[in-house]
């Protein structure tokens, strides 16, 4: 489920989701049994990596290899659901690819070989000045409108699909004949994203959607702070369609107008969130762009964006330990709010919006930001919550104690996020790989941007 900015209604979320579930619902999951010895901290992370990797391995579509856009373990789907693929889980689901790589979860060969069907599949799927819709219809390749207007491109969606591509691209473009050969195929496809027809008529400004149906009535054009800095970064750095400075200064960080002066709980904000007043957003806005985009010493004349993170991180942490509307559960091991099912059906989730409800991404994917206080999460969630949360792949969606609500169902959006941003946190694997890109390189030093990987 896409994660529209807060600001602006969640649009169709509301209509196409249901999440009814309960503690009786049945599942499937064929987890091991959890709890039965205490693991290492190392061995934690791995199986959580592990199991939560499978979503984009054993659970991928499988006529195209993407990421489904949700996998519901009782079986309960909205008409026609079951097979639709998401575009910006799937970025995630290949730098998960990679991770499993990496880990030894899977060979090389086998990695390389779903890569490619992937990638080819892409290639032939709906596009729309280059950039692909929002979901697709994984039998077919077509395009599946999210909404009746929203039929065509999706920029920010697409940008998070890119990360993922330019990671692998860098990942094989030294190996063997056939992965030097899929590291082009990549680059093809990098290069036909038309980044410069979303100014909408050359305005200095991205807009989120066009539809070859209804052009540009979705009228969504996109201003920072929120997920979506690495679309900028990636409008910026194509060698193709590029687009100049001034749309990220003038659009994106509204001439200024980001910077906030905001603090929350003792930690400054940093930067404005969109419709959040002195507060921060859903923890979702600290990994998406930062799956590939380092934030480790990352600056510009708005922010740091290491200090970004982390502050969002444990200001969120602080949030749930101070408890103001005293929900049960909260504290130091249950914390982390963000854009998720709920009992309601899918809700954005914040400080501002706080309906009782955990979503494990939150905390799992902020190990970079927080790395103790993330793994106490893990570790509770594994060890004293067991298979009320726990599945066939990894933590189940979204939780609440307050609401004894348990749902044994997956977004793809979601669980991308965790095994990468662990890695991250760990050897900083898919850090190093993205920001390698010499295309990337240049979009940062084009944007006014600082960074120890910049040459």
């Amino acid at each position: 489920m896409k994660k529209k900015l807060l600001a602006i209604p969640l649009l169709a979320a509301q209509l196409f989701y249901s999440c009814q579930g309960t503690t009786e619902a049945t599942t499937t999951a064929t987890a091991e049994a959890v709890g039965e010895e205490s693991l290492t901290n190392e061995e934690l992370l791995t199986r959580v990596q592990e199991q939560t990797f499978q979503y984009f391995w054993a659970g991928a579509e499988p006529n195209s290899g993407l990421a489904r856009e949700r996998i519901h373990m009782d079986n309960v789907y909205p008409e026609n659901d079951q097979n639709v693929v998401t575009t910006g889980a799937t970025g995630f689901g290949l730098m998960a690819i990679l991770v499993g790589i990496e880990r030894g979860f899977i060979t090389r060969e086998e990695g390389v070989q779903h890569l490619q069907k992937m990638v080819n599949y892409l290639e032939k799927a709906d596009r729309f000045h280059g950039a692909w819709p929002h979901w697709i219809q994984g039998e077919t390749g077509k395009v599946k409108p999210f909404g009746q207007k929203d039929n065509g491109g999706d920029l920010v969606e697409t940008s998070f699909l890119v990360q993922g591509l330019l990671t692998v691209r860098q990942y094989l473009q030294d190996g063997s004949e056939e992965e030097k050969a899929l590291a082009a195929q990549i680059d093809k496809l990098w290069k036909e994203v038309e980044w410069d027809w979303y100014r909408k008529g050359g305005q200095n400004v991205l807009y989120w959607h066009w539809s070859p149906d209804y052009g540009w009535e979705m009228n969504f054009p996109v201003t920072g702070y929120n997920e979506a800095l690495i679309m900028y970064v990636l409008a910026a750095a194509s060698p193709t369609h590029g687009v100049p400075a001034e749309v990220y200064h003038e659009g994106w960080a509204q001439n200024g107008a980001i910077t906030s002066d905001a603090t929350s709980y003792g930690r400054e904000v940093v930067l404005n969130h969109n419709g959040h007043k002195g507060s921060v957003g859903p923890m979702f806005w600290a990994h998406y762009s930062y799956l590939g985009l380092d934030p480790r010493g990352l600056k510009d004349k708005y922010a740091d964006y290491w200090k970004l993170n982390q502050n969002h991180t444990m200001i969120q942490h602080d949030y749930a330990v101070d408890n103001p509307k005293d929900y049960e559960g909260y504290g130091e091991d249950t914390w982390g709010l963000t854009s998720s099912y709920s009992p309601k059906g899918y809700a954005g989730h914040s400080p501002e919006h706080d309906l009782g409800v955990i979503s494990p991404t939150a905390a799992l994917s902020s190990y970079p930001y927080a790395k103790e206080e993330s793994l106490k999460v893990m570790r509770h969630l594994y060890e004293d919550m067991g298979d009320k949360l726990w599945g066939k792949y990894g933590f189940y969606d979204a939780f609440s104690e307050e609401k004894d609500w348990y749902t044994p169902r997956y977004l793809g959006i979601d669980q991308g996020p965790i095994p990468v941003m662990i890695e991250n946190g760990r050897t900083g694997l898919l850090w190093d790989l993205f920001m390698s890109a010499p295309e990337v390189q240049a979009g940062l030093k084009k944007l006014g941007f600082e960074s120890p990987h910049l040459q």
